[in-house]
């Protein structure tokens, strides 16, 4: 099967599975797994902070750092099409008994900072206190720009805010921006990274930030649950994504540009191949035949999903020979 669906449906490589079964483990709830020390003190350098922390899932990173930010009862301000918003199960909310205030992304994937000036909540007891902007790079395989990445920094000091970015695909943004990944990360109070998104890795997430935060995060880690064992033999292979995986990402990109330029020649899709500048790309069946279509590419050994529009990404199981497979059966679908 050639999967189109995500980038979190890779396969761990051989060198990961190799590392995985040789790595040397402890328990990491006490701080004893030399693998799991060693990749943390590893991506704390790498992007720019003073502490890392290895969690299970994006999702529980960036729980953690809303958690760590925001007392119960505080305020984060974050897009509408946020993930840690519409696709985390309301656990900020749920667990952590922190509001989310959402503001609607601008095309670009951005927020405005005038709407989000206007969000801030006056310091009255009927209201939330606001404490955190929660940014997210890229979203939706969009990029946020260097610069309005330096002016939500400024935004946020100006008016007493922390600063956290859901990286789960910043290594993208950086390859796309053409620059350091420090370039983005020193922006922020707190990161979080997903090994496994693009990168390659089976499992895991980073959370980053400083020393005083990352302890924090790593109580509220056991708090909910996240605490593991001989974790090495998964870090293992995460460190192996985070060093060898960004420098491949950038074929991802191409085979994405690819993918959208043959899709533009579709009539029956709608595609603005401007739009796609990394390895997302999305595409609409102005004949609202999207489920039809997923069943039948299914049929020939292609996977995708069927939303309104379909989101096809590419990733490290995917090459251009894949693609071309993905455009012929799409052809055929429509002249069937």
């Amino acid at each position: 099967m050639i999967d189109f669906r995500s980038d979190t449906v890779t396969r761990p490589t051989p060198e990961m599975r190799e590392a995985m079964a040789s790595a040397e483990v402890g328990d990491d709830v006490y701080g004893d797994d030399p693998t799991v020390n060693s990749l943390q003190a590893y991506a704390a350098e790498r992007l720019g902070f003073e502490s890392a922390l290895f969690t299970a899932t994006g999702t529980q990173a960036n729980l953690l750092a809303i958690m760590s930010h925001c007392g119960r009862g505080d305020e984060y301000l974050c897009g509408q099409s946020a993930h840690n918003y519409r696709y985390e199960g309301g656990g900020a909310a749920v667990l952590g008994s922190v509001q989310p205030q959402p503001i609607e992304n601008e095309p670009d994937g951005s927020i405005n900072l005038g709407k989000a000036k206007a969000a801030i909540k006056p310091d009255d007891f009927h209201f939330a206190p606001t404490r955190l902007l929660s940014l997210e790079n890229t979203i939706g395989g969009k990029v946020l720009s260097l610069n309005y990445q330096r002016e939500a920094r400024a935004f946020c000091d100006e008016n007493g805010l922390l600063l956290h970015l859901d990286g789960a695909r910043v290594f993208n943004a950086a390859v796309k921006s053409n620059c350091d990944i420090t370039d983005i990360t020193r922006c922020y109070d707190s990161v979080s990274v997903c090994l496994s998104k693009g990168l390659g890795a089976p499992v895991g997430s980073l959370l980053l930030g400083s020393k005083a935060f990352i302890e924090r995060a790593t109580r509220l880690r056991k708090m909910v649950g996240g605490g593991m064992r001989q974790a090495g033999i998964l870090a293992a292979a995460g460190r192996i994504a985070l060093e060898k995986g960004p420098l491949r990402l950038i074929e991802d990109h191409e085979n994405a540009e690819y993918l959208s330029a043959g899709l533009a020649d579709i009539p029956q899709l709608e595609i603005n191949p401007a739009s796609t500048q990394t390895n997302i790309v999305y595409a609409r069946c102005t004949s609202g035949r999207a489920a039809q279509l997923r069943d039948y590419l299914a049929d020939q050994g292609i996977l995708i999903t069927a939303g309104d529009p379909i989101r096809f990404v590419t990733h490290l199981d995917v090459n251009r020979q894949d693609v071309d497979r993905l455009l012929d059966a799409i052809r055929q679908f429509y002249q069937g």
